[in-house]
């Protein structure tokens, strides 16, 4: 009967493991035990940080925006609300991009929310006061 020389898949899945724990310390990098470990907390905590991101950068983006309207003498909430009755549709993304590089565009913007409230508020008014 021919020799059967074993443990090449073996070799080939400790090699990958070890691999993606390049640059771990100490024996998390070195060990295979350890390190498929690490790898597979590793790999949870960049799955779930990767949601987190998102968050943290809708955080960062409504920031800007609030204080780039505080400027222009308006809330965020005023001001979100104002786009949304004139049907402007920017992403926060990008009017707290315009907010940080461009203050004079986010101005006429703010301008823009400012007068569809108005607008808004006359409408309203006038509406009550022919139902009354």
């Amino acid at each position: 009967m021919a020799r059967v020389k074993r443990g090449v898949r073996a070799h080939e899945r400790h090699k990958k493991i070890l691999k993606l724990a390049r640059g771990y310390r100490g024996r998390k990098s070195k060990l295979f035990k350890m390190a498929k470990q690490q790898v597979v907390r590793s790999m949870a905590f960049a799955y779930a940080h990767r949601k987190q991101r998102r968050r943290d950068f809708r955080k960062l983006w409504i920031t800007r925006i609030n204080a780039a309207a505080r400027m222009n003498n308006m809330t965020y909430n005023k001001l979100m609300y104002g786009l949304k009755l004139a049907g402007v549709n920017i992403n926060r993304k990008i009017l707290a991009d315009v907010a940080v590089n461009d203050p004079a565009a986010f101005t006429k913007i703010v301008e823009t929310a400012k007068e569809r409230i108005e607008n808004g508020n006359a409408n309203a008014q006038a509406n009550a006061q022919a139902n009354a």
